[in-house]
């Protein structure tokens, strides 16, 4: 089932990266006692991930942070090390951080997988946005395909602070 807005985000494990490398980190540890932005995206460089979705929120931070966000992340079931080239070549370092959730866990414990084997991409997430405060959902933007970013976009969620 699909998360909801009013719900709790699960318990689940991300890998992001440090200066030391590869380290997880918890919903808890990201989540609790902050107002965060997460928006998920099926692929890092893939046309409408990194022509659209994320230049969104990286040209949107001032303006999103200025709303009383704590902080903006983003989610891919790729590898953390993608993620971190991702982060880099697109300007997103200092603004949007990355949460690499490559085998889908936390997709699936939210109900937001997205079977993409028919493509050659496997088992990805959906896209979309979430305002999450203190680790309860409080808006939820689905996208109905994955080549879109409009209800997931950082204009349409700046919208909603």
């Amino acid at each position: 089932m699909t998360i909801q807005v009013g719900e709790k985000l699960p318990e689940a494990t991300f890998r992001t990266m440090t200066a030391e490398g590869p380290a997880a980190r918890t919903t808890g540890e990201i989540f609790a006692g902050k107002t965060v932005v997460l928006f998920a995206v099926p692929g890092a460089f893939t046309p409408t991930c990194h022509k659209n979705h994320l230049p969104g929120f990286v040209a949107n931070f001032e303006a999103i942070k200025a709303k009383g966000v704590d902080a903006i992340y983003v989610t891919s079931t790729n590898d953390v090390f993608v993620l971190d080239a991702w982060q880099k070549a697109t300007g997103a370092v200092d603004k949007v951080g990355i949460l690499a959730d490559g085998s889908a866990d936390f997709a699936k414990a939210v109900g937001l997988e997205n079977d993409m084997s028919s493509f050659g991409m496997g088992m990805r997430t959906k896209r979309y946005s979430m305002l999450v405060k203190d680790g309860v959902v409080t808006s939820l933007n689905i996208e109905d395909g994955p080549g879109k970013a409009d209800v997931s976009g950082a204009e349409n969620l700046l919208k909603q602070l």
